[in-house]
C-alpha cells in the first residue's frame, strides 16, 4: 500500500543527454480522502495540475493547507498500522513489512508522518527505508522524501536515491490524489540528482482482485514508472485499506500482494 520505489531494483543509471533533458523540466494533510471542500475548482486542485508532468516543475507548498491526519481513503495512514506484503523480485522471494509509525518530521514547514519500509529475503533485512507522507486539505497525499539504506557488504549505507524536499534541488510529488479520475497523470517524486523521477496515471477500476488479503470486487488502478527506468508497474487500491497488490507489467518479473494488516 506505501510508497513504493523501494521493492523496485536499484534506480537505473541515465545517460548524461536523458539527464540533462529531465532536469530541465524542473528549470499541501485533508481529513476526507473525498476531495474536500475548498472554493477552489476541481481542476486547480486536481493532481495533475499540482503535480504536473509536463513543463517546468514548481509545486506550491502552503503549510497552512495541510491537516495533520493522512486518512484519504485509498491511502490511509494511521499511526500503529503495519501493512504486510509478499512476493518475487525476480525469482527471490521477499517480504515487505511496512509500519505507519507515530513520528513525525517537518519538511518545508508542513508536519509529515513518518512510514518505515523493510524489504527481507529469508527473514534477512535488505532494504530500510523513511517515507515521508502528508495530506492537504484536498485530500492529495504528497510524498515529501525519504531516508533510505541498502545492505551492503554486510552493512547498510545510504542510497543514492534518498532525498528530501526543499534539499538540493528536491520537490515534492503526490503519492495518492483526494479524488483519482481516470487520465489523471501526475509526479510522484522529483529529484533529479538521485534518479527519482517517478509518475504516475490513474487508469480507472479494475474488476475482482484478489489477494492473500482478500477478494476485492473493486479497485483503483495506476500505472507508475520513471523515464530513466525500463519498466511499468501496475498497482491495485482498495478503499479503507490502501495499496493490495503490484506488479511489474513491463521489465524484469516483480510482483507483490497484501498478506495483513497488523493494527
Amino acid at each position: 500500500m506505501l510508497g513504493r520505489c523501494k521493492r523496485l531494483s536499484p534506480k537505473a543509471m541515465a545517460s548524461t543527454i536523458a539527464f540533462a533533458l529531465l532536469a530541465g523540466l524542473g528549470g499541501g494533510c485533508g481529513s476526507s480522502g473525498g476531495g474536500g471542500t475548498s472554493s477552489m475548482s476541481a481542476a486547480s486542485t486536481s493532481a495533475s495540475s499540482l503535480a504536473p508532468i509536463h513543463g517546468k516543475y514548481s509545486p506550491s507548498i502552503d503549510p497552512a493547507n495541510f491537516v495533520a491526519t493522512v486518512d484519504n481513503r485509498f491511502w490511509p495512514l494511521k499511526p500503529g498500522t503495519g501493512f504486510h506484503y509478499q512476493g518475487l523480485r525476480g525469482k527471490t522471494p521477499q517480504t515487505d513489512d511496512e509500519l505507519v509509525t507515530r513520528q513525525t518530521k517537518r519538511i518545508l514547514g508542513v508536519r509529515c508522518t513518518v512510514v518505515r519500509d523493510t524489504v527481507s529475503e529469508r527473514g534477512r533485512p535488505i532494504e530500510r527505508t523513511f517515507d515521508w507522507y502528508a495530506q492537504d486539505k484536498q485530500g492529495n497525499v504528497w510524498y515529501m522524501g525519504e531516508d533510505s539504506f541498502e545492505l551492503q557488504h554486510g552493512r547498510f549505507v545510504k542510497a543514492s536515491d534518498s532525498w528530501k524536499a526543499g534539499v538540493n534541488g528536491a520537490k515534492p510529488g503526490i503519492i495518492m490524489p483526494g479524488n483519482p479520475q481516470p487520465g489523471d497523470g501526475y509526479r510522484q517524486e522529483y529529484y533529479p540528482p538521485g534518479q527519482a523521477l517517478d509518475q504516475a496515471h490513474v487508469l480507472g477500476y479494475s474488476a475482482t482482485v484478489k489477494v492473500p488479503y482478500g477478494t476485492f470486487e473493486r479497485s483503483l488502478v495506476t500505472r507508475e514508472f520513471s523515464p530513466l527506468e525500463p519498466q511499468t508497474e501496475k498497482k491495485y487500491y482498495v478503499a479503507g485499506v490502501g495499496e493490495i497488490e503490484e506488479r511489474v507489467v513491463k521489465g524484469h518479473h516483480e510482483q507483490f500482494q497484501l498478506v495483513s494488516v497488523t493494527h
